[in-house]
Protein backbone atom coordinates (compact mmCIF):
# COMPACT_ATOMS: atom_id res chain seq x y z
CA UNK A 1 0.00 0.00 0.00
CA UNK A 2 1.54 3.74 -0.69
CA UNK A 3 2.47 5.29 1.90
CA UNK A 4 2.16 8.81 -0.04
CA UNK A 5 -1.42 8.82 1.53
CA UNK A 6 -0.34 9.26 4.77
CA UNK A 7 1.72 12.14 4.17
CA UNK A 8 -0.77 14.05 2.40
CA UNK A 9 -0.94 16.77 4.57
CA UNK A 10 2.20 16.97 5.99
CA UNK A 11 2.77 20.76 4.93
CA UNK A 12 5.11 21.24 8.19
CA UNK A 13 7.55 18.62 6.79
CA UNK A 14 6.92 18.14 3.03
CA UNK A 15 8.25 20.45 -0.04
CA UNK A 16 9.97 23.40 2.07
CA UNK A 17 12.54 23.94 -0.93
CA UNK A 18 11.42 24.68 -4.45
CA UNK A 19 10.55 21.48 -5.97
CA UNK A 20 13.18 20.76 -8.58
CA UNK A 21 12.37 16.91 -9.31
CA UNK A 22 10.22 15.01 -7.61
CA UNK A 23 12.95 13.53 -5.64
CA UNK A 24 13.79 16.78 -3.55
CA UNK A 25 9.87 16.51 -1.86
CA UNK A 26 8.25 13.16 -1.92
CA UNK A 27 9.13 9.46 -1.80
CA UNK A 28 6.72 7.78 -4.03
CA UNK A 29 7.16 5.39 -6.96
CA UNK A 30 7.66 8.52 -9.71
CA UNK A 31 10.96 9.51 -7.91
CA UNK A 32 12.92 9.00 -10.47
CA UNK A 33 11.12 11.85 -13.01
CA UNK A 34 12.18 15.47 -12.93
CA UNK A 35 9.99 18.14 -13.94
CA UNK A 36 10.53 21.07 -16.35
CA UNK A 37 10.11 24.62 -15.13
CA UNK A 38 7.89 25.21 -17.79
CA UNK A 39 4.61 24.82 -17.12
CA UNK A 40 3.89 24.51 -20.52
CA UNK A 41 5.20 20.89 -20.87
CA UNK A 42 4.14 19.03 -17.81
CA UNK A 43 6.66 16.45 -16.19
CA UNK A 44 5.67 12.56 -16.59
CA UNK A 45 4.66 11.27 -13.63
CA UNK A 46 3.39 7.99 -14.68
CA UNK A 47 5.69 5.49 -16.17
CA UNK A 48 6.36 6.35 -19.67
CA UNK A 49 8.89 4.55 -22.32
CA UNK A 50 11.47 6.33 -23.57
CA UNK A 51 10.85 8.55 -26.35
CA UNK A 52 13.76 7.28 -28.67
CA UNK A 53 11.59 5.18 -31.17
CA UNK A 54 12.81 1.42 -30.97
CA UNK A 55 12.73 -0.97 -33.72
CA UNK A 56 10.52 -4.19 -32.37
CA UNK A 57 11.93 -6.14 -35.45
CA UNK A 58 15.00 -5.78 -34.99
CA UNK A 59 17.15 -9.04 -34.87
CA UNK A 60 20.12 -10.29 -32.96
CA UNK A 61 23.08 -9.95 -33.91
CA UNK A 62 25.41 -12.96 -33.78
CA UNK A 63 29.31 -11.78 -33.93
CA UNK A 64 30.60 -15.09 -32.37
CA UNK A 65 33.15 -16.62 -34.72
CA UNK A 66 31.27 -19.54 -36.89
CA UNK A 67 32.14 -22.56 -35.78
CA UNK A 68 28.45 -24.15 -35.99
CA UNK A 69 27.11 -22.80 -39.15
CA UNK A 70 23.79 -24.68 -38.90
CA UNK A 71 23.51 -23.64 -35.17
CA UNK A 72 23.70 -20.13 -36.18
CA UNK A 73 21.18 -19.73 -38.83
CA UNK A 74 19.08 -21.91 -35.79
CA UNK A 75 19.19 -19.38 -33.37
CA UNK A 76 19.12 -16.55 -36.02
CA UNK A 77 15.78 -17.98 -37.36
CA UNK A 78 14.43 -18.15 -33.86
CA UNK A 79 15.37 -14.47 -32.87
CA UNK A 80 13.78 -13.29 -35.93
CA UNK A 81 10.66 -15.19 -35.86
CA UNK A 82 10.79 -14.62 -31.52
CA UNK A 83 11.09 -10.60 -32.11
CA UNK A 84 8.46 -10.82 -34.78
CA UNK A 85 6.11 -12.33 -31.99
CA UNK A 86 6.78 -10.31 -29.18
CA UNK A 87 6.53 -6.73 -31.73
CA UNK A 88 2.93 -7.98 -32.54
CA UNK A 89 2.07 -8.25 -28.74
CA UNK A 90 3.52 -4.78 -28.00
CA UNK A 91 1.94 -3.30 -30.77
CA UNK A 92 -1.60 -4.94 -29.80
CA UNK A 93 -0.85 -4.06 -26.09
CA UNK A 94 -0.62 -0.63 -27.24
CA UNK A 95 -3.19 -0.34 -29.62
CA UNK A 96 -5.85 -1.27 -26.64
CA UNK A 97 -3.75 1.20 -24.64
CA UNK A 98 -4.19 3.71 -26.55
CA UNK A 99 -8.14 3.36 -27.54
CA UNK A 100 -8.43 3.15 -23.56
CA UNK A 101 -6.74 6.60 -23.27
CA UNK A 102 -8.75 8.21 -25.91
CA UNK A 103 -12.14 7.04 -24.64
CA UNK A 104 -10.78 8.36 -21.31
CA UNK A 105 -10.01 11.97 -22.66
CA UNK A 106 -13.16 12.08 -24.24
CA UNK A 107 -14.87 12.84 -21.21
CA UNK A 108 -18.69 14.65 -21.40
CA UNK A 109 -20.86 15.84 -18.59
CA UNK A 110 -23.68 13.92 -19.83
CA UNK A 111 -26.66 12.55 -17.22
CA UNK A 112 -25.62 9.44 -15.45
CA UNK A 113 -28.95 6.57 -15.08
CA UNK A 114 -27.53 6.24 -11.75
CA UNK A 115 -28.53 9.62 -10.58
CA UNK A 116 -30.97 9.64 -7.06
CA UNK A 117 -30.57 5.65 -7.34
CA UNK A 118 -33.29 3.68 -4.86
CA UNK A 119 -30.81 1.64 -3.58
CA UNK A 120 -29.09 3.83 -1.58
CA UNK A 121 -32.14 5.75 -0.18
CA UNK A 122 -33.42 5.22 3.59
CA UNK A 123 -36.84 4.34 4.09
CA UNK A 124 -37.47 7.74 5.33
CA UNK A 125 -36.31 9.17 2.01
CA UNK A 126 -38.38 8.41 -0.60
CA UNK A 127 -37.29 8.32 -4.15
CA UNK A 128 -36.88 11.87 -5.20
CA UNK A 129 -39.52 13.23 -6.75
CA UNK A 130 -38.29 15.55 -9.50
CA UNK A 131 -41.73 17.50 -10.96
CA UNK A 132 -41.97 18.40 -7.56
CA UNK A 133 -38.46 19.76 -7.20
CA UNK A 134 -38.44 21.58 -10.28
CA UNK A 135 -41.85 23.21 -9.44
CA UNK A 136 -40.09 24.67 -6.66
CA UNK A 137 -38.83 28.32 -7.40
CA UNK A 138 -36.27 28.67 -4.75
CA UNK A 139 -34.78 25.34 -4.97
CA UNK A 140 -31.21 25.05 -6.86
CA UNK A 141 -31.32 23.56 -10.01
CA UNK A 142 -30.55 19.75 -10.11
CA UNK A 143 -27.84 18.27 -11.92
CA UNK A 144 -30.01 17.35 -14.97
CA UNK A 145 -30.34 20.95 -15.70
CA UNK A 146 -26.93 21.99 -14.64
CA UNK A 147 -25.95 19.49 -16.97
CA UNK A 148 -28.27 20.62 -20.33
CA UNK A 149 -26.58 24.12 -19.61
CA UNK A 150 -23.12 23.17 -19.31
CA UNK A 151 -22.88 21.11 -22.25
CA UNK A 152 -24.12 24.01 -24.15
CA UNK A 153 -21.55 26.20 -22.65
CA UNK A 154 -18.96 23.52 -23.47
CA UNK A 155 -20.08 23.27 -26.95
CA UNK A 156 -20.22 27.80 -27.29
CA UNK A 157 -16.57 27.99 -25.53
CA UNK A 158 -14.45 24.93 -26.38
CA UNK A 159 -14.13 23.87 -22.74
CA UNK A 160 -10.70 22.04 -22.83
CA UNK A 161 -11.85 17.89 -22.52
CA UNK A 162 -9.85 17.22 -19.94
CA UNK A 163 -11.60 19.22 -18.04
CA UNK A 164 -14.83 17.52 -18.54
CA UNK A 165 -16.14 15.08 -15.77
CA UNK A 166 -18.37 11.54 -16.45
CA UNK A 167 -20.59 11.03 -13.89
CA UNK A 168 -19.67 7.99 -11.60
CA UNK A 169 -21.65 4.69 -11.07
CA UNK A 170 -23.69 5.11 -7.87
CA UNK A 171 -22.60 1.82 -5.71
CA UNK A 172 -25.35 -0.54 -4.28
CA UNK A 173 -25.96 -0.22 -0.67
CA UNK A 174 -25.48 -3.96 -0.48
CA UNK A 175 -21.92 -3.04 -2.03
CA UNK A 176 -21.81 -0.76 1.12
CA UNK A 177 -22.63 -3.00 3.51
CA UNK A 178 -20.15 -5.21 2.39
CA UNK A 179 -16.98 -2.84 2.86
CA UNK A 180 -18.56 -1.44 6.37
CA UNK A 181 -20.58 -3.97 8.09
CA UNK A 182 -19.92 -3.12 11.47
CA UNK A 183 -21.29 0.40 10.55
CA UNK A 184 -24.32 -0.55 9.71
CA UNK A 185 -25.08 -3.06 12.12
CA UNK A 186 -25.14 -0.31 14.72
CA UNK A 187 -26.74 2.41 13.28
CA UNK A 188 -30.84 1.84 12.28
CA UNK A 189 -32.78 2.64 9.51
CA UNK A 190 -35.50 4.78 11.11
CA UNK A 191 -34.85 7.15 13.91
CA UNK A 192 -37.02 8.59 16.24
CA UNK A 193 -40.16 10.63 15.50
CA UNK A 194 -40.45 12.03 18.57
CA UNK A 195 -37.31 14.12 18.13
CA UNK A 196 -35.80 16.53 15.72
CA UNK A 197 -32.56 15.09 15.16
CA UNK A 198 -31.46 11.50 14.47
CA UNK A 199 -31.33 9.61 17.69
CA UNK A 200 -32.24 5.90 18.62
CA UNK A 201 -32.54 3.67 21.65
CA UNK A 202 -29.63 0.99 22.15
CA UNK A 203 -29.36 -1.51 24.64
CA UNK A 204 -26.89 -0.58 27.27
CA UNK A 205 -25.45 -3.93 28.94
CA UNK A 206 -22.74 -2.59 31.65
CA UNK A 207 -23.74 -1.54 35.12
CA UNK A 208 -23.44 1.73 37.29
CA UNK A 209 -19.77 1.31 37.80
CA UNK A 210 -19.07 0.67 34.20
CA UNK A 211 -17.15 3.01 32.16
CA UNK A 212 -17.53 3.20 28.77
CA UNK A 213 -15.39 5.34 27.16
CA UNK A 214 -12.30 3.58 28.51
CA UNK A 215 -11.59 2.27 25.46
CA UNK A 216 -12.85 5.71 23.00
CA UNK A 217 -10.29 5.67 20.75
CA UNK A 218 -10.52 9.92 20.62
CA UNK A 219 -9.86 9.39 24.50
CA UNK A 220 -6.92 7.20 24.24
CA UNK A 221 -5.31 9.86 21.45
CA UNK A 222 -6.36 13.00 22.83
CA UNK A 223 -5.73 13.18 26.35
CA UNK A 224 -7.01 16.70 26.51
CA UNK A 225 -10.67 15.56 26.52
CA UNK A 226 -9.70 13.57 29.59
CA UNK A 227 -12.40 16.02 31.73
CA UNK A 228 -14.75 15.79 29.31
CA UNK A 229 -14.97 11.63 29.29
CA UNK A 230 -14.97 11.52 33.13
CA UNK A 231 -17.78 13.96 32.95
CA UNK A 232 -19.74 11.60 30.89
CA UNK A 233 -18.31 8.24 32.71
CA UNK A 234 -20.20 9.56 35.90
CA UNK A 235 -23.70 10.92 34.57
CA UNK A 236 -24.34 8.35 32.11
CA UNK A 237 -26.44 6.21 34.25
CA UNK A 238 -28.79 8.82 35.11
CA UNK A 239 -29.59 9.56 30.96
CA UNK A 240 -30.53 5.86 30.45
CA UNK A 241 -33.65 4.75 30.37
CA UNK A 242 -34.60 2.21 32.94
CA UNK A 243 -37.05 -0.38 32.35
CA UNK A 244 -37.00 -2.87 35.03
CA UNK A 245 -33.87 -4.86 34.32
CA UNK A 246 -33.13 -3.32 31.21
CA UNK A 247 -31.25 0.01 30.44
CA UNK A 248 -31.40 1.83 27.09
CA UNK A 249 -28.91 4.55 25.90
CA UNK A 250 -30.15 7.52 23.77
CA UNK A 251 -27.31 7.19 20.73
CA UNK A 252 -27.82 10.43 18.41
CA UNK A 253 -26.08 11.14 14.57
CA UNK A 254 -25.83 14.50 13.24
CA UNK A 255 -28.89 16.45 11.75
CA UNK A 256 -26.35 18.88 9.92
CA UNK A 257 -22.89 18.60 9.03
CA UNK A 258 -20.20 21.56 8.16
CA UNK A 259 -18.84 19.77 5.00
CA UNK A 260 -16.06 22.51 4.06
CA UNK A 261 -13.64 24.11 2.71
CA UNK A 262 -10.82 24.79 4.56
CA UNK A 263 -9.91 27.96 5.23
CA UNK A 264 -13.22 29.14 3.96
CA UNK A 265 -14.77 30.62 6.89
CA UNK A 266 -15.94 27.17 8.65
CA UNK A 267 -14.29 28.03 12.02
CA UNK A 268 -16.00 31.39 12.61
CA UNK A 269 -19.46 30.00 11.05
CA UNK A 270 -18.61 27.22 13.99
CA UNK A 271 -17.88 29.46 16.49
CA UNK A 272 -21.24 31.55 15.69
CA UNK A 273 -23.66 28.70 15.24
CA UNK A 274 -23.04 27.02 18.49
CA UNK A 275 -24.42 29.95 20.49
CA UNK A 276 -27.48 29.01 19.16
CA UNK A 277 -29.44 27.45 22.38
CA UNK A 278 -30.86 24.31 19.97
CA UNK A 279 -27.89 23.87 18.42
CA UNK A 280 -25.28 21.25 20.10
CA UNK A 281 -21.79 20.08 18.30
CA UNK A 282 -19.91 17.42 19.06
CA UNK A 283 -16.67 17.00 21.80
CA UNK A 284 -14.48 17.39 19.33
CA UNK A 285 -14.81 20.18 16.95
CA UNK A 286 -13.29 18.36 14.02
CA UNK A 287 -13.59 14.25 14.46
CA UNK A 288 -12.92 13.63 10.60
CA UNK A 289 -14.49 10.15 11.00
CA UNK A 290 -15.74 9.35 8.22
CA UNK A 291 -12.62 11.04 5.82
CA UNK A 292 -9.74 9.61 8.10
CA UNK A 293 -10.16 8.24 11.73
CA UNK A 294 -11.73 5.05 10.79
CA UNK A 295 -9.20 4.01 8.76
CA UNK A 296 -7.35 4.43 11.29
CA UNK A 297 -5.32 7.96 10.08
CA UNK A 298 -5.03 10.19 13.15
CA UNK A 299 -2.55 12.31 11.66
CA UNK A 300 -1.93 12.56 7.88
CA UNK A 301 1.66 11.58 8.19
CA UNK A 302 1.81 9.55 11.24
CA UNK A 303 0.92 6.36 9.73
CA UNK A 304 -2.18 3.77 10.25
CA UNK A 305 -3.57 2.55 13.48
CA UNK A 306 -6.13 1.10 14.98
CA UNK A 307 -9.28 2.10 13.18
CA UNK A 308 -11.43 4.47 14.97
CA UNK A 309 -14.92 2.54 15.98
CA UNK A 310 -18.58 4.14 15.15
CA UNK A 311 -19.11 3.20 18.79
CA UNK A 312 -16.34 6.00 19.38
CA UNK A 313 -18.06 8.21 16.33
CA UNK A 314 -20.83 8.12 18.49
CA UNK A 315 -19.47 9.15 21.74
CA UNK A 316 -18.53 12.28 20.60
CA UNK A 317 -22.29 13.10 20.72
CA UNK A 318 -23.27 11.86 24.13
CA UNK A 319 -23.31 15.19 25.95
CA UNK A 320 -25.83 16.41 23.18
CA UNK A 321 -27.76 13.03 23.41
CA UNK A 322 -27.81 13.91 27.15
CA UNK A 323 -29.72 17.16 26.59
CA UNK A 324 -32.32 15.58 24.07
CA UNK A 325 -33.06 12.39 26.27
CA UNK A 326 -33.57 15.43 29.58
CA UNK A 327 -35.72 17.23 26.80
CA UNK A 328 -37.83 13.99 26.28
CA UNK A 329 -38.01 12.72 29.44
CA UNK A 330 -39.56 16.52 31.16
CA UNK A 331 -41.96 16.83 27.55
CA UNK A 332 -45.59 16.41 27.99
CA UNK A 333 -47.36 13.24 26.24
CA UNK A 334 -49.16 15.80 23.95
CA UNK A 335 -46.27 17.21 22.50
CA UNK A 336 -45.94 15.95 19.19
CA UNK A 337 -41.94 16.96 19.09
CA UNK A 338 -40.08 16.57 22.23
CA UNK A 339 -37.07 17.67 21.37
CA UNK A 340 -35.99 20.27 19.00
CA UNK A 341 -32.53 20.39 19.73
CA UNK A 342 -30.31 19.76 16.65
CA UNK A 343 -26.11 18.40 16.66
CA UNK A 344 -24.03 19.39 14.02
CA UNK A 345 -20.43 17.89 12.92
CA UNK A 346 -17.81 20.41 11.21
CA UNK A 347 -15.28 18.51 9.88
CA UNK A 348 -14.04 20.56 7.14
CA UNK A 349 -12.56 17.63 5.23
CA UNK A 350 -15.37 15.81 4.72
CA UNK A 351 -16.60 17.01 1.44
CA UNK A 352 -13.33 16.56 -0.49
CA UNK A 353 -10.91 13.80 1.37
CA UNK A 354 -10.99 10.66 0.20
CA UNK A 355 -7.52 9.81 0.08
CA UNK A 356 -7.64 6.67 2.01
CA UNK A 357 -9.48 4.96 -0.36
CA UNK A 358 -6.13 3.16 -2.45
CA UNK A 359 -5.32 1.76 0.81
CA UNK A 360 -8.91 -0.06 1.15
CA UNK A 361 -10.42 -0.14 -1.99
CA UNK A 362 -9.44 -1.78 -5.16
CA UNK A 363 -9.57 0.56 -8.10
CA UNK A 364 -11.82 0.66 -11.25
CA UNK A 365 -11.15 0.32 -14.64
CA UNK A 366 -10.88 4.23 -15.08
CA UNK A 367 -8.74 4.82 -11.97
CA UNK A 368 -11.46 6.39 -10.24
CA UNK A 369 -12.76 5.30 -6.40
CA UNK A 370 -15.22 3.06 -6.46
CA UNK A 371 -16.83 4.44 -2.92
CA UNK A 372 -16.52 8.53 -1.64
CA UNK A 373 -17.38 9.19 1.88
CA UNK A 374 -20.79 10.76 0.41
CA UNK A 375 -21.29 7.37 -0.17
CA UNK A 376 -21.38 6.21 3.29
CA UNK A 377 -22.40 9.35 4.82
CA UNK A 378 -25.94 8.85 2.45
CA UNK A 379 -26.61 5.30 3.14
CA UNK A 380 -26.27 6.23 6.79
CA UNK A 381 -27.82 9.97 7.28
CA UNK A 382 -29.91 10.44 3.43
CA UNK A 383 -32.17 13.18 5.27
CA UNK A 384 -28.92 14.72 6.81
CA UNK A 385 -28.90 19.03 6.05
CA UNK A 386 -25.45 19.73 4.61
CA UNK A 387 -23.71 23.58 4.78
CA UNK A 388 -20.64 24.67 2.40
CA UNK A 389 -18.65 27.67 3.06
CA UNK A 390 -16.61 28.26 -0.07
CA UNK A 391 -14.32 31.60 -1.10
CA UNK A 392 -12.41 32.26 -4.34
CA UNK A 393 -10.44 29.42 -4.21
CA UNK A 394 -7.06 31.81 -5.75
CA UNK A 395 -7.10 33.51 -1.84
CA UNK A 396 -8.23 29.79 -0.32
CA UNK A 397 -4.80 28.40 -1.94
CA UNK A 398 -2.84 31.10 -0.18
CA UNK A 399 -4.32 31.09 3.32
CA UNK A 400 -3.75 27.42 3.18
CA UNK A 401 -0.67 27.92 2.40
CA UNK A 402 0.50 30.33 5.51
CA UNK A 403 -1.62 28.39 7.60
CA UNK A 404 -0.02 25.29 7.33
CA UNK A 405 3.86 26.06 5.85
CA UNK A 406 5.74 26.43 9.05
CA UNK A 407 9.20 27.58 7.93
CA UNK A 408 10.77 29.71 5.17
CA UNK A 409 7.30 31.03 4.23
CA UNK A 410 7.66 33.88 1.09
CA UNK A 411 5.48 34.94 -1.87
CA UNK A 412 8.39 33.69 -4.11
CA UNK A 413 8.08 30.44 -2.21
CA UNK A 414 4.63 30.20 -2.60
CA UNK A 415 4.90 31.42 -6.12
CA UNK A 416 7.48 27.79 -7.09
CA UNK A 417 4.76 25.70 -5.04
CA UNK A 418 2.08 26.82 -7.12
CA UNK A 419 3.87 26.22 -10.34
CA UNK A 420 5.32 22.77 -9.14
CA UNK A 421 1.81 22.02 -8.19
CA UNK A 422 0.11 22.91 -11.65
CA UNK A 423 2.44 20.76 -13.92
CA UNK A 424 2.25 17.72 -11.23
CA UNK A 425 -1.97 18.36 -11.98
CA UNK A 426 -1.74 18.64 -15.30
CA UNK A 427 0.54 15.96 -15.74
CA UNK A 428 -1.87 13.92 -14.29
CA UNK A 429 -4.53 14.90 -16.73
CA UNK A 430 -2.58 14.06 -19.49
CA UNK A 431 -3.29 10.24 -18.50
CA UNK A 432 -6.00 10.30 -16.05
CA UNK A 433 -9.72 11.45 -15.78
CA UNK A 434 -10.25 15.01 -14.17
CA UNK A 435 -12.34 12.65 -11.24
CA UNK A 436 -9.35 9.99 -10.71
CA UNK A 437 -6.85 13.47 -10.64
CA UNK A 438 -8.86 15.10 -8.36
CA UNK A 439 -8.90 11.91 -5.83
CA UNK A 440 -5.68 10.59 -6.58
CA UNK A 441 -3.79 10.82 -3.24
CA UNK A 442 0.00 10.11 -4.74
CA UNK A 443 -0.87 12.93 -6.83
CA UNK A 444 -1.94 15.37 -4.27
CA UNK A 445 0.69 14.34 -1.63
CA UNK A 446 3.05 15.16 -4.41
CA UNK A 447 1.90 18.85 -4.59
CA UNK A 448 3.37 21.50 -2.59
CA UNK A 449 -0.05 22.77 -2.07
CA UNK A 450 -3.32 21.48 -1.60
CA UNK A 451 -4.34 22.69 -5.00
CA UNK A 452 -7.46 20.32 -5.66
CA UNK A 453 -9.38 21.82 -2.79
CA UNK A 454 -10.01 24.49 -4.57
CA UNK A 455 -12.22 22.32 -7.52
CA UNK A 456 -15.56 23.24 -5.85
CA UNK A 457 -17.57 22.08 -8.98
CA UNK A 458 -15.98 18.58 -8.68
CA UNK A 459 -16.48 17.35 -5.46
CA UNK A 460 -20.26 19.41 -5.48
CA UNK A 461 -21.06 17.44 -8.68
CA UNK A 462 -20.03 14.23 -6.94
CA UNK A 463 -22.31 15.47 -3.59
CA UNK A 464 -25.14 16.41 -5.87
CA UNK A 465 -25.52 12.92 -7.60
CA UNK A 466 -26.46 11.01 -4.16
CA UNK A 467 -27.89 14.22 -2.22
CA UNK A 468 -30.77 16.46 -3.16
CA UNK A 469 -29.78 19.64 -3.76
CA UNK A 470 -32.41 20.64 -1.68
CA UNK A 471 -30.11 19.47 1.12
CA UNK A 472 -27.43 21.69 0.64
CA UNK A 473 -26.89 25.97 2.07
CA UNK A 474 -23.62 26.90 0.37
CA UNK A 475 -22.81 29.95 1.61
CA UNK A 476 -19.39 32.47 0.24
CA UNK A 477 -17.49 33.61 3.08
CA UNK A 478 -16.93 37.19 1.13
CA UNK A 479 -20.91 37.48 1.60
CA UNK A 480 -20.60 36.07 5.23
CA UNK A 481 -18.17 38.52 6.16
CA UNK A 482 -19.70 41.48 4.36
CA UNK A 483 -22.69 40.78 6.34
CA UNK A 484 -23.04 38.41 9.59
CA UNK A 485 -26.67 39.26 10.50
CA UNK A 486 -28.05 37.71 6.53
CA UNK A 487 -25.53 34.99 6.59
CA UNK A 488 -26.78 33.77 9.64
CA UNK A 489 -30.13 34.21 9.40
CA UNK A 490 -29.92 32.18 6.28
CA UNK A 491 -28.38 29.22 8.04
CA UNK A 492 -30.93 29.41 11.39
CA UNK A 493 -33.75 29.21 8.36
CA UNK A 494 -32.02 26.24 6.64
CA UNK A 495 -31.72 24.36 9.66
CA UNK A 496 -35.09 25.22 10.82
CA UNK A 497 -34.38 26.88 14.41
CA UNK A 498 -36.42 29.08 16.97
CA UNK A 499 -36.11 32.69 16.68
CA UNK A 500 -33.97 34.72 18.51
CA UNK A 501 -34.42 37.02 21.15
CA UNK A 502 -31.77 40.49 20.46
CA UNK A 503 -29.45 39.90 23.46
CA UNK A 504 -28.88 36.26 21.99
CA UNK A 505 -28.44 37.43 18.07
CA UNK A 506 -26.06 40.31 19.35
CA UNK A 507 -24.09 37.56 20.97
CA UNK A 508 -23.91 35.80 17.49
CA UNK A 509 -23.26 38.58 15.41
CA UNK A 510 -20.55 40.05 17.48
CA UNK A 511 -19.08 37.34 18.18
CA UNK A 512 -14.91 37.73 17.80
CA UNK A 513 -14.16 36.85 14.08
CA UNK A 514 -12.25 32.94 14.15
CA UNK A 515 -8.86 32.33 12.69
CA UNK A 516 -7.93 35.35 11.11
CA UNK A 517 -4.44 35.65 9.55
CA UNK A 518 -1.62 35.34 12.28
CA UNK A 519 0.61 38.82 12.11
CA UNK A 520 3.50 37.52 11.16
CA UNK A 521 1.48 35.85 7.83
CA UNK A 522 0.23 38.67 7.61
CA UNK A 523 3.66 40.45 7.26
CA UNK A 524 4.28 38.69 3.86
CA UNK A 525 1.47 41.13 1.99
CA UNK A 526 -0.42 39.18 -0.95
CA UNK A 527 0.89 36.88 -3.15
CA UNK A 528 2.64 38.05 -6.30
CA UNK A 529 0.32 39.15 -9.30
CA UNK A 530 1.81 36.69 -11.62
CA UNK A 531 0.88 33.42 -9.41
CA UNK A 532 -2.32 35.40 -9.14
CA UNK A 533 -2.61 35.32 -12.64
CA UNK A 534 -1.46 31.56 -13.10
CA UNK A 535 -4.33 30.22 -10.48
CA UNK A 536 -6.99 32.65 -11.80
CA UNK A 537 -6.07 30.84 -15.24
CA UNK A 538 -6.37 27.17 -14.11
CA UNK A 539 -9.50 28.20 -11.22
CA UNK A 540 -11.20 29.90 -14.01
CA UNK A 541 -12.89 26.91 -15.99
CA UNK A 542 -13.80 25.44 -13.02
CA UNK A 543 -15.74 27.89 -11.47
CA UNK A 544 -17.52 28.36 -14.25
CA UNK A 545 -18.74 25.44 -13.72
CA UNK A 546 -19.78 26.06 -10.76
CA UNK A 547 -21.81 29.22 -11.50
CA UNK A 548 -23.77 26.89 -13.62
CA UNK A 549 -24.04 24.27 -11.38
CA UNK A 550 -25.45 26.26 -8.38
CA UNK A 551 -26.67 29.30 -11.53
CA UNK A 552 -25.13 31.70 -9.29
CA UNK A 553 -22.70 34.03 -11.04
CA UNK A 554 -21.08 35.02 -7.66
CA UNK A 555 -19.34 32.17 -7.82
CA UNK A 556 -17.34 33.45 -10.69
CA UNK A 557 -15.24 35.43 -8.20
CA UNK A 558 -14.59 37.97 -11.09
CA UNK A 559 -14.52 40.60 -8.51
Amino acid sequence: MPNCCIRLHHYNKIHDNKMRSVTDHTENKFATFTFSKDFEKPPRLFNEGEQQPMNLLATLEVKGERRFGWSRHIFAWKAKHGTLFMGVIILCLVMVSYILTRDQQKLLLTPSPFQYSTTTNNEESPELDLTEVESDAERLSLPFNWLERINHATHEHSTDSKLQLMPRRLPEREDLVKQEAHIFSVIPRNFLQSVKNHCWYTRYTGTASTDPYKKNAYFLHTKHFQTIFDYLKKVIWKHLQHRGDEHYRLRCLPYFYIIGQPKCGTTDLYNRLRLHPEVSFSIVKEPHWWTRKRFGIIQPWNGFHDRYLIEDYLDLFDLAAHQIQSQIANASAEQEIKSNTVIGEASASTMWDNNAWQNFYHRTADGEPPYLILDFLHAVLPSAKLIVMLRDPVERLYSDYLYFISANKSVEDFHEKVKDSLQIFDGCLMHSSLRSCVYNCTVNSAMPVRLQIGLYAVFLWDWFTVYNPNQFLILRLEEHAADLRKSMHRVFDFLNLGSLTDQQEAAVINNPASNTRRPKDKSLGPMLSKTRELLKDFYGPFNEKLALLLNDDSFLWEQ
